[in-house]
């Protein structure tokens, strides 16, 4: 999956997006502070790929927030390895 953007929740905070971004047909990856260096400690990543604006607005709105950008370094670096 190509990543574009993500949010940051908490493990806690993780199944309730995940049962609604499944129920919605959204295409997404959970990824861990081992994948995703940035994250904080007790964080995971919800990654999207890119989506068409009107799931965007839906995520957007389930979120609060705009998403962040996913870092390219980190997706060229797993490549890689």
């Amino acid at each position: 999956m190509e990543k574009s953007f993500y949010y940051p929740v908490s493990w806690s905070e993780a199944q309730h997006y995940k049962t609604l971004l499944d129920q919605e047909g959204v295409p997404y990856e959970i990824q861990s502070p081992l994948d995703l260096p940035v994250l904080e400690e007790g964080k995971l990543a919800i990654v999207f790929p890119s989506i068409p604006l009107r799931m965007y607005v839906w995520v957007r709105t389930l979120f609060y927030s705009d998403g962040l950008r996913y870092p390219d370094t980190f997706s060229l670096d797993f490549k890689l390895h």
